[in-house]
């Protein structure tokens, strides 16, 4: 029963990650700390490196906490969670930095109805370079208007 619990959690805490990581966008990063996220959308440096790659280490930190409180203080449900965190942040990590902004020239000649939307959606919200009016939604769940 456990081993149903374990999937159920880390199932949910990847798919609550994408509303997170909506949430976080639109509230924190084009809001309060638009001084980290800004040279995502402003290339004014030569650096591979981004000041938004901040994000990451973040929950990084969240994700290796759950292994911790997991490892030394057996608390188990923290483990899927952590995992979901991971895992999540992998398929972020793929979808945006490597097949979107082709921060390593892999997955280049995807083609497909998908992958075609999600394109579409992010160069729309990367089209306003300021803080304001950047038009928001998650990496998985992308709004049907863009598939064409």
């Amino acid at each position: 029963m456990q081993t149903f619990f374990w999937i159920i959690i880390f199932l949910s805490t990847f798919f609550m990650m994408e509303f997170n990581a909506w949430f976080t966008h639109k509230y924190v990063m084009h809001g309060f700390l638009w001084g980290l996220h800004k040279d995502h959308h402003h290339k004014d440096h030569d650096s591979w490196f981004e000041r938004n790659d901040t994000f990451f280490i973040f929950y990084a930190v969240v994700s290796m906490s759950c292994f911790y409180l997991w490892s030394v203080e057996g608390v188990w449900f923290t483990l899927p969670i952590g995992f979901g965190i991971l895992m999540y942040g992998l398929a972020y990590f793929i979808v945006h930095d490597i097949f979107i902004h082709q921060r390593f020239k892999w997955l280049r000649n995807i083609d497909n109805k998908y992958a075609r939307g999600l394109r579409r959606a992010h160069k729309i919200h990367h089209k306003h370079l300021g803080k304001d009016k950047g038009e928001n939604f998650g990496m998985l769940i992308v709004p049907f208007k863009y598939f064409k």
